[in-house]
């Protein structure tokens, strides 16, 4: 049987009114953040743009060795085998791989919370609202707080003691260039590290005794039986990114590589697994800058939308006194505020625009200006052939 409860809970028709009215002053706070945000995002999308473009101009080819000194701090765009030498170690556990960064993952077995509510509105206005939380029993790789849950009781979670971390090689080249973690951390290729029999004394040694652990399917499991988990239970795997050929675009600082601040201030340090040219790189940053903008483009007008909903949700709840009158008037509303939160984003970003691109808005208003008057005229033209043939044939 799924461990279960219910909670019955029941607003009167007045404290739902003052509710409503209260959260007139989150969708104003709301709305006020999104046109702020909607702006912000455009005029942020247009600098990261300019920027990429100016860099793509100014980008010089480089060589990983020898060093050029005359392409101090230029913006250089260097391929070539990544090479390490000594091993990555985790302390903790014992684990070592040699590549440029070894990632310790964590999870832990824990209680989960789930809840399902159905909302029923009386006569009068008042609301009934059941609730059914669901728990059970999964693994997690972040701690869930089970003091926040409805019945905490036979439910507690214990602190997570173990975490995840990342470490970078130290001693990471690509040629005669030293490399830190502003470029390590975007290289790619993580491959989960092998873990077997092998390691379990040395990753026992390193544990310690206190510790009652075993290696099992590539995992380290700290538990006393890993096929019936407790909750509390610990298991950690690794990913290790080999060192491979890379191509990286930055400002080339003696014998590292640096963020380059371009004239508007954006700033370009580009890293691509693999021989790929400074251009190719250069269109991927394009593609994922207006990646970005659309998404915050849609979450911005979503957000507007619930911004309007809760100035416009007073109306509903008066209306409840009849719950049907009540639906009717959601219906109303919410289709106002999908209305008003789509024409207020649009304006936004249109405004926006005009602040940023300018001549990008006034050549868009010119053409669509130029295609209604033409629409327009042909529209006149056939209407005029038309009254002229009814004429003729009067």
């Amino acid at each position: 049987m799924p461990d279960q409860i219910t909670k019955t809970t029941t607003t009167s028709w007045f404290s739902r009114v003052g509710s409503a009215f209260a959260g007139i002053l989150v969708g104003l706070a709301l709305i006020v953040g999104c046109v702020i945000g909607l702006a912000w995002n455009e005029g942020n999308a247009v600098k990261t743009a300019r920027g990429l473009t100016e860099g793509a101009g100014l980008v010089v080819e480089a060589t990983a060795t020898p060093i050029q000194p005359a392409n101090d701090q230029k913006l250089v765009h260097v391929t070539g085998e990544i090479a390490v030498t000594a091993p990555l170690e985790d302390t903790e556990f014992g684990v070592s791989g040699t590549g440029v960064k070894l990632v310790r993952n964590v999870e832990m077995y824990q209680w989960t919370e789930e809840s399902k509510s159905e909302t029923r509105t009386k006569l009068g206005g008042s609301e009934e609202t059941v609730t059914t939380y669901t728990y059970s029993k999964a693994w997690s790789s972040s701690a869930v707080d089970s003091s926040a849950f409805a019945e905490p009781a036979g439910h507690e979670n214990p602190e997570m003691t173990i975490e995840a971390a990342t470490i970078y090689a130290e001693d990471a080249t690509l040629g005669a260039f030293g490399l830190d973690e502003d470029v390590l951390s975007q290289v790619g290729g993580e491959q989960p590290l092998p873990l077997n029999g092998d390691n379990e004394e040395a990753i026992q040694s390193a544990a310690g005794q206190g510790r009652t652990l075993s290696v099992v399917q590539n995992r380290i499991y700290i538990g006393e039986d890993p096929s019936v988990p407790q909750i509390g239970d610990t298991r950690v795997s690794y990913g290790l990114t080999p060192a491979a050929e890379t191509s990286i675009v930055a400002r080339q600082n003696g014998d590292g590589f640096l963020p380059y601040r371009t004239r508007n201030g954006s700033e370009i340090l580009l890293v691509a697994d693999g021989d790929v040219p400074a251009g190719d790189m250069f269109q991927s940053a394009q593609d994922a800058n207006n990646m970005i903008a659309w998404l915050i483009r849609i979450v911005g007008m979503v957000l507007l939308m619930v911004g309007f909903g809760l100035i416009l949700a007073p109306l509903g709840v008066l209306a409840d006194v009849l719950p049907l009158a009540g639906t009717i008037v959601r219906m109303g509303t919410g289709l106002i505020g999908f209305v008003l939160g789509l024409v207020v984003g649009t304006v936004t970003i249109a405004l926006a625009w005009l602040a940023f691109r300018p001549v990008t808005t006034i050549i868009i208003l010119a053409v669509g200006g130029a295609i209604a008057f033409a629409v327009y005229r042909f529209g006149r033209g056939r209407d005029k052939k038309a009254q002229a043939a009814g004429a003729a044939t009067a």
